[in-house]
Parts: structure tokens; sequence; C-alpha cells
């Protein structure tokens, strides 16, 4: 992986997906001796940024009824 002129580099997605690293996720970069170490920035809104990564990507039609169907576990 190389450093872009820009001092950029991509963060491969099985990582950032396992981490939870978001578009716009926050971080930290931490020196240890010749090692840089990437934390997220500790926040409380996590749950925020993790409904605006999901939102709009569903792609099931299904009614209000039909929904609560499911979550009551029965057809009603």
């Amino acid at each position: 992986m190389k450093i872009t002129t820009k001092g950029q580099v991509t963060i491969p997605q099985d990582i950032r997906e396992r981490l939870g690293l978001f578009p716009h996720t926050e971080v930290d970069f931490e020196v240890q001796g010749d090692v840089v170490v990437l934390k997220k920035t500790p926040t409380r809104r996590r749950g925020r940024r993790v409904v605006e990564h999901l939102r709009g990507r569903g792609n099931v039609q299904m009614s209000t009824e039909e929904i609560l169907a499911l979550t009551r576990g029965g057809d009603e």
C-alpha cells in the first residue's frame, strides 16, 4: 500500500467494516516508536453515525402493517 501525494491511504473495506470505521468517523493517530496506530475517537454518537450510514440503503418495500406483523411474530 502506498501513501498518495496528499498523504492519504485507503483502509481496506474488510478492516473498515470489522472496526466500524464508517464515512465521517473521527480517528486519532498515535505514534508508538516507529509505529503509527489509528484509533477511533471516542464518542457517544456512534448510534447516530450507524443510522446515517445505513439511511437509504434498504431495498425491501413493506407497509407499516407488514413490518408490525413481523415484529409481533404473527399475522395480524
